[in-house]
């Protein structure tokens, strides 16, 4: 006869169990491995990114940044921990389909990619002394005039 604890450990496997392969099945099916390279395309695996794809593939920053060196931070555990919060956020949204259309991006990412700008323009904006950083909001970010720069507008 099972001990009262193998019945409660099989009680608890099961949905365990059930849990794990319906998220192994959901991240297989999302093509969630892409998100961990540094592939733009794997930006377009959810087709209400396409339009950001396309038109980061067309701007004049294709061909010296991608999507994660404008949109996560340079490196490091920040990096990743914006990837996870990111990809929580967008399957939740892309799932629940509550998204704003055209997309629009957050603050926490509009502070990310302000500090991005800096960082790779900072020869050019060296004197630009009231180009904010960490989130200060006391001057224009760089994407108030140049909003158009990545990816171009919504038709």
């Amino acid at each position: 006869m099972p001990r009262l604890s193998d019945q409660f450990l099989l009680l608890l496997a099961i949905p365990a169990g059930f849990l794990l392969g319906l998220g192994g099945y959901t991240f297989y099916y999302a093509e969630g491995a892409s998100y961990f390279s540094e592939n733009p395309k794997s930006c377009a695996n959810c087709h209400i990114m396409n339009h950001q794809y396309d038109s980061w593939s067309r701007s004049g920053h294709h061909h010296v940044a991608t999507c994660n060196d404008c949109h996560l931070p340079k490196g490091g555990l920040q990096k990743y921990i914006a990837k996870a919060r990111n990809g929580w956020n967008h399957s939740l949204a892309f799932t629940l389909e509550n998204f704003p259309q055209p997309i629009q991006i957050t603050q926490p990412n509009r502070e990310i990619l302000q500090e991005n700008c800096v960082r790779c323009h900072e020869k050019l904006v060296s004197d630009a002394i009231l180009i904010p950083t960490g989130g200060s909001h006391q001057a224009q970010s760089c994407i108030h005039c140049h909003r158009n720069i990545g990816h171009y507008p919504m038709q």
